[in-house]
């Protein structure tokens, strides 16, 4: 999680909201991404979208059994679509998302019996200094 964290000061510093995710895959780093959808010019440029894309890539695959993901913030619907979709194991993640959070915060898409594979999830790695990043960065934001 302090990697990811690491990436969400990344994104900040380039003006994106500070979310950073890292997947793992028997303890080996696979693929990592901080959110980019300004920069981009792609709504889908959040973290862990941006994380699962390079795992991906690394690995030629799109399904990515055995892997965790660790995230700063409550993943959002279209990502829990997309870790659903690439097959991910678990979901770890720092900061609740009281908002649209699908991994439980707003709603419970990670393990809907509908789907056919089910997303573990786990919140509350590191909360504090995840939220509170989010809490500055949008303070300093209303700010201007």
């Amino acid at each position: 999680m302090q990697r990811a964290l690491a990436l969400a000061e990344r994104a900040a510093g380039a003006g994106e909201v500070p979310v950073g995710a890292v997947l793992l895959r028997d303890g080996e780093l696979i693929g990592e991404g901080c959110n980019q959808p300004i920069g981009r010019h792609d709504p889908t440029a959040h973290a862990e979208i941006v994380a699962l894309r390079a795992a991906g890539t690394r690995l030629g695959a799109y399904r990515l059994p055995g892997t965790q993901l660790y995230v700063t913030l409550e993943p959002c619907p279209m990502c829990v679509g997309a870790l659903i979709h690439a097959r991910v194991d678990t979901v770890i993640y720092g900061a609740t998302d009281p908002k649209t959070g699908a991994c439980g915060g707003a709603m419970r898409l990670h393990d809907d019996p509908l789907h056919n594979h089910r997303l573990s999830a786990q919140g509350g790695l590191m909360a504090e200094p995840c939220a509170a990043l989010l809490r500055d960065f949008f303070r300093v934001r209303r700010e201007r």
